[in-house]
């Protein structure tokens, strides 16, 4: 009943947001001439943190969940907190913590004094990994479900420890932990929910008839313990509710195998499901890198989330030479496609050489969505994302800042534009003559039923330009009164200017299908929403 009732309300807000057309792919589109599609870069809201490393169990800032109560407007966050100043205890490596904010811009870490920091007593710290484990605690995903039943379990989260157990028991994988405030977590008392892969980096497949784990001598003395599993989530992944699946969806890295077959050579998207958060499906193998990507490049993470009844995700693209990482903005209509054809750009790349995400852009599923902006916070860092390099460089106090916490926004519904192509064939172009740059194009949009519409708006650039919207019958043909020249031309940068015509309005339209026709001077189009 839980899961009903939350997917009842999500699907009616998701039914009345419907109506806004994103241009972020062609679903929708019949033809567009003259135009190209880009990705939108989002804006930075500083070039330094909103919340930097100023505590002592605190170096670097990966991977992070935000949410903000839309009654109170308070906003809650957690991120990982990693360092390698203090490793007499290793559980206090890789933690948890906390911060809250009133506006999401300036951020509080309240002393709790739920798990002290060697001699701290007070820290901001919510979880620490297991102790005895072979490996560290690692990422964590926050999800706040409002309708469960129990008030102990509204905030969900999903993270990466160890079994404290000796050998093939001694396995990682997902867990997850409950809290009734996000603050007090209770850890899920049967351990791991979905078992991982670890340190089978160029080893066979194991046969289906013998055990994955395996252990190696090494020169040093020590045993190479390897846990060898195909087609397996890896160390990290986000979680949200899914109200189509009526399921708690997680995505998160997925090893591919290398070309001999042997395990772990890249990262790709993986994607598991869960009705209760405890149990869950078997991970499946979503989207890889593919033949327009670099050899070097892979996924690390890739956030999903759904906005407007779609799917969304600002993919970590991992350049394994280097270490770098930007986000990626990719879209799918059902979760399991992906639109990529927005690759080699990115809506979050790293910062300017200097800063705290000069290297790496650790993005989540999280987003906040405000009426007239939205907004994405990600961990950074400005040294690689392989192997925790520059763990120990942030000095405390210091200013120069080595990672934190980033805030990027953009404009509701802004993620990708249909603008001009400068290189498109002009009209009135002669041979012989200098090359005319295109200024101009349209975006033609599928037939669909207008009744009930009582106006339309555009979400377009048009402050050097302007847009103009022509309405077709379903065949294609005009309709005295809302042509082109009948239409008035919108000249500003808004997420809604209403068109408008010279003598005519909607509902002067008969019942039917019509075609709508975005006429595009020197401007930017991002969406159309039928009110």
């Amino acid at each position: 009943m839980k899961i009903g009732i939350l997917s009842l309300l999500i699907c009616a807000r998701l039914h009345a947001a419907d109506r806004t057309i994103l241009f972020v792919d062609d679903e929708d589109i019949v033809y567009r001439p003259g135009t190209i599609r880009r990705v939108v870069e989002f804006k930075r809201h500083s070039p330094a943190p909103v919340i930097a490393p100023d505590k002592p169990w605190e170096a670097m800032l990966g991977w992070t969940s935000v949410y903000r109560d839309p009654k109170t407007g308070k906003h809650q966050l957690w991120y990982q907190a990693y360092q390698e100043r203090r490793v007499e205890d290793k559980v206090m490596k890789n933690v948890v913590c906390y911060a809250e904010s009133m506006d999401g811009i300036t951020w509080t870490k309240p002393n709790l004094g739920l798990f002290p920091f060697y001699e701290i007593k007070d820290t901001n710290i919510v979880l620490i990994g297991v102790r005895g484990g072979y490996g560290e605690r690692y990422c964590n995903s926050v999800v706040f479900d409002e309708h469960d039943p129990d008030p102990m379990k509204r905030y969900k989260m999903a993270y990466y420890d160890w079994a404290p157990k000796e050998g093939a028991d001694g396995v990682s994988g997902t867990h997850v932990a409950f809290s009734p405030d996000g603050i007090h977590w209770t850890k899920h008392a049967g351990g791991i929910v979905s078992k991982c892969s670890f340190g089978s980096k160029g080893l066979e497949l194991p046969f289906a008839d013998e055990d994955g784990y395996v252990e190696t001598p090494q020169k040093n003395g020590t045993l190479r313990r390897a846990w060898r599993s195909p087609l397996c989530m890896s160390d990290a992944l986000d979680v949200f509710y899914d109200p189509r699946h009526e399921a708690f969806v997680a995505y998160g890295k997925m090893w591919t195998p290398w070309p001999d077959g042997t395990l772990a050579w890249k990262h790709a998207m993986g994607r598991m499901e869960s009705k209760d958060f405890i149990h869950w499906s078997k991970s499946e193998l979503i989207t890889t890198v593919n033949d327009r990507d670099a050899p070097q490049l892979e996924f690390h993470t890739s956030p999903v989330f759904t906005y407007n009844g779609m799917y969304f995700s600002l993919n970590q693209i991992l350049d394994r030479s280097v270490g770098y990482m930007d986000a990626e903005f990719m879209c799918s209509r059902d979760g399991f496609r992906w639109d990529r054809s927005l690759q080699g750009s990115f809506a979050i790349p790293r910062g300017a050489p200097g800063r705290f995400d000069a290297g790496s852009v650790i993005t989540n599923g999280t987003p906040v969505i405000l009426e007239k902006e939205v907004r994405f916070y990600y961990g950074g860092y400005r040294g690689t994302a392989i192997g925790g390099v520059g763990l120990n460089e942030q000095k405390l106090g210091g200013k120069d800042y080595h990672s934190g916490v980033g805030l990027v926004t953009t404009p509701r519904d802004r993620f990708a534009a249909i603008t001009i192509n400068p290189d498109s064939p002009v009209k009135a172009q002669k041979k012989d003559k200098p090359k005319l740059v295109n200024t101009i194009g349209n975006v033609t949009l599928k037939a669909r039923d207008l009744t009930g519409v009582k106006s339309i708006a555009l979400n377009a650039d048009a402050s050097k330009g302007s847009v103009r919207l022509e309405i077709l019958n379903e065949d294609g043909y005009r309709l005295r009164g809302f042509t082109k020249d009948d239409a008035v031309a919108l000249k500003a940068d808004d997420i809604s200017l209403e068109a408008a015509w010279k003598e005519k309005k909607i509902s002067d339209l008969p019942p039917g299908k019509y075609m709508l026709r975005v006429h595009l001077e020197k401007a930017d189009l991002f969406a159309i929403t039928l009110k």
